[in-house]
């Protein structure tokens, strides 16, 4: 590892798991003293294994659409550290991807809102302060090839990514002289938690080969792969980008999807 957070101090929500846990062990294995935030126990299992290979973490769970959480949560970090200069703002849910646009229901879309747009927000509200404070640094949001264009998710998650996207701009706008950079990423077919579900049935199917088959390199993602990415954004490598939204996709969002027919050449 080459130190790119070495000295800093980093928060990553939605950490017991895929992306943000992929996320904070890189972040750790880079210098940074880390919080891992998410709502389900599991994540002090993240922070057991950044301080196994000799990092300093800390626990916390907690709601990432809730303010009074997210509020503690910038406190705790610099209680534990005395500063704050990452923050990775990833976590986030699918709600009910049950039924097509006209079977969902508002309180799904309110409750996908409040996790996966509020929760940015919330973090990007009380968070850049702090990050002022301690010299400057970066926040990453979460987005998603879902928010770059239709038809790669359920609605109410496509319209939050879709608003992590302009968020990620007009917070690098409201944030201008603070020396706090703001920028998003937007996964596309990663394998995680959420969604092993498709995984799982493509494999059982015996279709395994058509996962990532729409885009050009012709393969899901890794959540190693998004982590490098964070990392990068994170680091004083990314020092001149601010307000970008970088896709990390195998190349899908470069074209509208054309579903090729099996054996077909790809070039």
């Amino acid at each position: 590892m080459s130190g790119q957070l070495a000295s800093k101090v980093a928060i990553v929500t939605g950490a017991a798991s895929g992306i943000g846990r992929a996320s904070a062990l890189l972040f750790a294995r880079e210098g940074a003293k880390t919080i891992v935030f998410d709502r389900e126990q599991d994540v002090s299992g993240t922070a057991d294994a950044i301080r196994d290979a000799g990092g300093q973490s800390v626990a916390v769970t907690g709601d990432a659409g809730e303010e009074a959480d997210i509020a503690a949560l910038i406190d705790r970090a610099q209680d534990e550290f005395g500063a704050l200069h990452v923050l990775f703002a990833n976590a986030g849910i699918t709600g009910n991807a049950r039924g097509g646009f006209f079977d969902s229901d508002a309180a799904n879309w309110m409750e996908v809102l409040r996790v996966n747009l509020i929760g940015p927000f919330l973090a990007v509200k009380h968070g850049a302060p702090a990050i002022e404070r301690s010299g400057g640094g970066a926040i990453v949001c979460t987005a998603s090839v879902a928010g770059l264009r239709s038809g790669a998710g359920p609605a109410p998650y496509s319209a939050s990514k879709a608003g992590v996207v302009n968020l990620v701009q007009t917070a690098a706008q409201q944030l201008a002289g603070t020396g706090v950079r703001v920028n998003g990423i937007a996964p596309g077919l990663i394998e995680t938690g959420m969604t092993r579900p498709l995984y799982d049935n493509a494999r059982a199917k015996g279709l395994e080969d058509r996962i990532g088959a729409l885009n050009p390199m012709g393969r899901g993602g890794e959540p190693e792969e998004i982590a490098a990415t964070a990392l990068f954004l994170a680091s004083d490598a990314a020092s001149y980008i601010n307000g970008q939204t970088i896709p990390v996709d195998g190349g899908l969002s470069t074209s509208h999807p054309v579903n090729r027919p099996p054996g077909e050449p790809r070039r």
